[in-house]
């Protein structure tokens, strides 16, 4: 029940701070123009790809993992 209970906190952590980011994220510079980023517009249809965003995201949650301590 205890390992439940600590899962729980840890996923409740991890909503919230997805929460923070997604609300200040329009105020987060280049973050979603970066070059390499694909944008296709047509008359009645948009594209939209975020390629460089999404490895830059990628890059830096995994420094933050590699230097998280271990136990």
């Amino acid at each position: 029940m205890q390992e439940l209970g600590k899962g729980l906190i840890i996923l409740g952590i991890i909503l919230a701070g997805l929460g923070l980011l997604l609300t200040f994220m329009n105020k987060i510079p280049l973050l979603g123009r970066l070059p390499g980023d694909i944008l296709v517009q047509k008359k009645n249809f948009t594209f939209y790809f975020p390629l460089s965003t999404s490895i830059v995201i990628s890059a830096i949650i995994s420094i933050i993992f590699w230097l998280w301590p271990r136990r």
